[in-house]
């Protein structure tokens, strides 16, 4: 519906939507949000993309992204829990 409200308009190109997919699984809260596309890694990422001048390090903050996707897909199967670094993560501003 955002999509349709928001796309037709002039001056979209700046605009990204992001929302729940229903996965039909139980996992840890981190995963929930990773299979959403929602967690904070892929909020950044996707900022990378979208600001100019931050282009030339779309390719390897991509590349950044997927391989601590991978680890975190490993940790969350192997512990049943989300790794130290994002269940201990706090915000420090």
């Amino acid at each position: 519906m955002i999509h349709k409200l928001t796309y037709r308009r002039r001056n979209h190109d700046n605009m990204h939507v992001h929302g729940y997919r229903e996965e039909g699984t139980t996992t840890t809260p981190f995963d929930m949000v990773v299979l959403n596309g929602l967690d904070r890694y892929r909020l950044a990422l996707d900022a990378i993309r979208y600001i100019p001048r931050y282009r030339d390090r779309v390719e390897h903050e991509t590349q950044r992204y997927w391989t601590a996707m991978e680890r975190h897909k490993l940790y969350v199967g192997e512990h049943g829990e989300d790794m130290p670094e994002v269940k201990n993560w706090r915000w420090s501003a």
